[in-house]
C-alpha cells in the first residue's frame, strides 16, 4: 500500500479523508497523549466498578439475554474472551481489506475517547496491528447492525488476542498468533469489559459508508461528463441547462450538475453548428433533458449522507459507556438506523443515475433515435455488432441495481431470545451499497465508451474542448471505431479510468467542475 501522512487519534474527530487514507493508502494511526490520558482515566473507572458490589452490564454480568447472570470476579476476564470467541461467528465470503482496516480504525477511535474503559495497552495493540498491515479475516455475514457490527468486530478482536486468521502485510492468510509474532506484536489478554468494548459499535457500516461517499463524490461528477458527451453525440440542445431555467428549481445538487454540463458543452462545435443551422429540437428526450435533475438529486442525497457520516465520526459508540462524571451507563447508541438509512438512500440514488445513463446509451445505438449514427455504432452493421451487447451488460447491471435499491433498513429480525428485538440491518445496507457503487461505475464506463465512439463517428464535426479531452484520454486505453473486437477489456479499462480519477482529471484540465 502507498503511504499517507499519519493520522492522530485524540480530541478531534476523524474525517472521511482520514479513514480513506488508513483504509486504502496505508496511513498509520497513532494515539495522542490526550488519548492515552483519557484511556487511563476511563480504565480506572471500570476497574473500580469491577471491584464493587453493584452489577454492571458486561462487566459483572453476562450479555444480551444472559445479562441476568452475575459473574464472579474470578471469571470476569474469561467472560471477555468467551464473548469474543463466541461472537466471532461470521460466515460467507471474506470482506475486503479496506473495509476491515476502516473498521479497525473506527473502533480504535472510540477506544481512544476513554469512554469504553479499555486499557491503554489494548488500544495501542489495536493500533499496532493496523499499522503493521495485519488484517483480520472478516466474513460477509454475522452483523444485524445492532448491537453494532458484533460478529465482524469480534473477528478483529479475536485476532488481537492471537486467535483466528489474518492476512499479513503481503496479503497472505496466516494464523493470527504467527502474524502478530512476526510483526513484533504481543497478543492482548482481555480484562473486564474489554471484549465488549472491542465489538460494540457501528464501525463496519460506517467505514463502508465513508468509502462509498468518497467514491460517489467522483462518480457523480463523471455522470455529468458522460451525460454531456451523450448530449453532443445525440445532437441535443444545451439550452435546457441554462442557469436561469435551473434557478426556477433551487436544489443545490441540480444547480451544480447543470453548471457542469454547461461548462463541459461550452465551445462545442457540434452544439454550435446544430444551433446555427436551426436543427436543435424543441425538446430532447428526458434522459438528456433531465440529466441534471437526476444527478443533482443524487448529489443532494450524498450531501445528506456525508452529514450523517460526519456526525457518526464525532460519536462515541459503545455499551455500556464510561461518562465523564464516572458513571458507567447502558445505552442504545449502537443501533445502526441513522447509518443504515443513508446507506439505503445512496443505493437508490446510484440505481437511478445508472438507469438514466443506460437510456442515453441505448438511444445512441438505435438508428431510429440516434439522428444519423450507424446501427449500434458498428463498423459494418450486420457483419459487426458494435456496442450492442455492451448495452446488454448495462441493462443487466441496472436491473441488479434496482434490486439492490430495495432498502435493508426497513427489515428487522429478532435475536438474542428477543432481548435484541429490533435491529437496523445497517451492515447489509452497506454491503449492497458497495455493489451499487461498483455497478454504477461500470454503467457509466459503457456510456463513456459509447459516447466517445459516437463523437468520433460525428466527424468532421468535433466535440467541445472538455469532452474532447475526455475522449482523447479514453483513446489512450481504448481504440476508436473499427471492426468488432473483444469488448470486455475495454469496458474494464473505461471503468478503471473512472475509478482512478483519470476521466475527471481530463475534463478538469479544460474546465473546473463542481
Amino acid at each position: 500500500m502507498a503511504t499517507s501522512p499519519d493520522i492522530l487519534l485524540g480530541r478531534e474527530p476523524l474525517t472521511r479523508d482520514d479513514v480513506v487514507a488508513v483504509a486504502r493508502h496505508g496511513a498509520r494511526a497513532h494515539l495522542t497523549d490526550d488519548a492515552r490520558k483519557a484511556l487511563a482515566e476511563g480504565r480506572e473507572r471500570v476497574r473500580a466498578l469491577a471491584a464493587g458490589p453493584d452489577p454492571a452490564y458486561g462487566v459483572s454480568t453476562g450479555f444480551g439475554a444472559l445479562a441476568t447472570r452475575h459473574i464472579e470476579p474470578g471469571l470476569r476476564d474469561r467472560l471477555q474472551l468467551s464473548l469474543v470467541r463466541s461472537h466471532a461467528a461470521g460466515a460467507g465470503a471474506e470482506v475486503e481489506r479496506e473495509v476491515v482496516r476502516a473498521m479497525m480504525l473506527l473502533r480504535l477511535r472510540t477506544l481512544a475517547s476513554g469512554k469504553s474503559g479499555v486499557q491503554v495497552r489494548t488500544a495501542e495493540a489495536l493500533a499496532g496491528m493496523l499499522n503493521a498491515g495485519v488484517t483480520p479475516v472478516v466474513a460477509e455475514y454475522g452483523s444485524l447492525g445492532c448491537s453494532g457490527d458484533l460478529a465482524p468486530l469480534s473477528h478483529v478482536a479475536l485476532a488481537l488476542t492471537g486467535e483466528g486468521e489474518v492476512r499479513d502485510a503481503g496479503g497472505e492468510s496466516r494464523p493470527a498468533a504467527a502474524a502478530l509474532r512476526e510483526a513484533g506484536l504481543t497478543p492482548v489478554e482481555l480484562a473486564a469489559k474489554e471484549g465488549l468494548a472491542l465489538i460494540n459499535g457501528t464501525d463496519g457500516m460506517l467505514g463502508m459508508l465513508l468509502l462509498a461517499c468518497h467514491d460517489l463524490e467522483r462518480v457523480l461528477r463523471v455522470a455529468d461528463i458522460t451525460a454531456a458527451m451523450s448530449v453532443e453525440a445525440l445532437l441535443g440542445t444545451d439550452r435546457v441547462f441554462g442557469a436561469d431555467l435551473q434557478a426556477l428549481r433551487p436544489h443545490p445538487g441540480q444547480a451544480a450538475a447543470a453548471a457542469n454540463m454547461r461548462a463541459l458543452l461550452d465551445g462545442s462545435p457540434i452544439v454550435a453548428e446544430h444551433r446555427a443551422a436551426g436543427r436543435t429540437r424543441v425538446q430532447d428526450a428526458y434522459s438528456l433533458r433531465c440529466a441534471p435533475q437526476v444527478a443533482g438529486a443524487a448529489r443532494d442525497t450524498l450531501a445528506h449522507a456525508d452529514n450523517v457520516a460526519a456526525r457518526e465520526l464525532a460519536a462515541t459508540i459503545d455499551n455500556p459507556v464510561v461518562l465523564d462524571d464516572g458513571r458507567v451507563e447502558s445505552n442504545g447508541n449502537f443501533h445502526g438506523a441513522p447509518v443504515g438509512y443513508v446507506l439505503d438512500f445512496l443505493a437508490i440514488a446510484a440505481a437511478d443515475v445508472a438507469a438514466i445513463a443506460e437510456r442515453r446509451t441505448d438511444r445512441m445505438l438505435d438508428v431510429a433515435r440516434s439522428h444519423g449514427l450507424p446501427a449500434f455504432l458498428a463498423h459494418d452493421p450486420g457483419v459487426d455488432s458494435g456496442q450492442m451487447i455492451a448495452q446488454y451488460t448495462q441493462a443487466g447491471i441496472v436491473s441488479d441495481l434496482k434490486r439492490l435499491a430495495v432498502p435493508a433498513s426497513v427489515d428487522s429480525i429478532p435475536s438474542s431470545a428477543m432481548q435484541e428485538d429490533h435491529v437496523s440491518m445497517g451492515w447489509a445496507a452497506a454491503r449492497k451499497l458497495r455493489r451499487s457503487v461498483a455497478g454504477l461505475t461500470t454503467v457509466l464506463a459503457v456510456e463513456l465508451l459509447t459516447a466517445a465512439r459516437a463523437l468520433d463517428l460525428r466527424g468532421p464535426l468535433t466535440p467541445g474542448p472538455a469532452t474532447a479531452a475526455v475522449r482523447d484520454r479514453v483513446r489512450e486505453r481504448v481504440a476508436g471505431p473499427g471492426p468488432d473486437r473483444h469488448l470486455g477489456p475495454e469496458i474494464e479499462a473505461a471503468a478503471d479510468l473512472i475509478a482512478d480519477g483519470s476521466v475527471l482529471t481530463a475534463a478538469e484540465t479544460v474546465v473546473p467542475l463542481a
